[in-house]
């Protein structure tokens, strides 16, 4: 019976294994799902089929019969300005240098290639679905503020769901309980889904744009996390290895 023990993880390793393997499913499973409706989004914006759907929200947001004026009061326009700005590239570039610069100081450089990878990655990713879809701004309701780029997906969408994501990651780990743990993400979540709806507010996006950079967002944000877990993984085992092997030298 002792001998066998050695062969066989105890309760509590098997629980800690089972625990570790199905949190690896959802992830994956989250990368997939958040992939594929993202897809499903970029063949109806190319096929047409979720335009009556995009204009008829915008409109939601505008006085009826004045598609100029947005629903609410006047000082409303420049608080929701205020809002989407928390998605902007000044923000977020701003956000990423600085916490960047927090984990090169504490040599934490792990967390600190997951959040560079992670949005200097979402960029360029935005970048090129917008060319590759091509699909242009709202012309059903007035903008009420300035935009240049290309529509789909939205990049404040995308850019704030892989920011504000990958910093309630980094972030939770070092909080003491579950509840603390629980509303970072929820306010990471919450911002994005803010930072979304401002956009279609404005006029500068459709919905579905917001759609798509919420889920291109999440797909990638889940998918550099998976990576760094995964490599950290490797590393950790190697570690244990040549740990075993001073270990047999030594004890031979």
């Amino acid at each position: 019976m002792i001998m066998l023990t050695g062969f066989f993880p105890s309760v509590k390793d098997a629980r800690e294994l089972a625990r570790r393997e199905f949190r690896l499913l959802v992830t994956i499973l989250v990368i997939v799902a958040a992939l594929w409706i993202f897809l499903v989004l970029v063949d109806a914006v190319r096929a047409g089929t979720i335009q009556q759907f995009d204009d008829a929200v915008l409109l939601v947001f505008r006085q009826p019969g004045h598609p100029e004026i947005p629903k609410g009061p006047a000082e409303l326009v420049e608080v929701i300005r205020d809002i989407t700005s928390l998605g902007g590239g000044t923000v977020i570039t701003l956000v990423t240098l600085i916490v960047a610069g927090f984990l090169a100081l504490r040599r934490n450089y792990k967390s600190l290639v997951l959040l560079v990878v992670a949005s200097l990655g979402g960029g360029l990713i935005d970048t090129v679905i917008k060319d590759v879809v091509g699909r242009g701004r709202p012309t059903i309701v007035p903008h009420l503020m300035e935009v240049h780029s290309l529509s789909f997906p939205s990049g404040h969408s995308m850019m704030s769901m892989v920011v504000y994501v990958i910093l309630a990651v980094l972030v939770t780990p070092q909080l003491p309980d579950r509840r603390t743990r629980v509303y970072v993400v929820a306010v990471a979540l919450f911002l994005t889904l803010m930072i979304g709806i401002s956009r279609v507010y404005l006029g500068v996006h459709y919905p579905s744009d917001v759609l798509g950079g919420w889920f291109m967002g999440l797909a990638w944000a889940t998918l550099c996390w998976l990576a760094a877990w995964y490599v950290e993984r490797r590393r950790t085992a190697r570690l244990s290895t040549v740990e075993d092997q001073h270990k047999e030298k030594e004890n031979t």
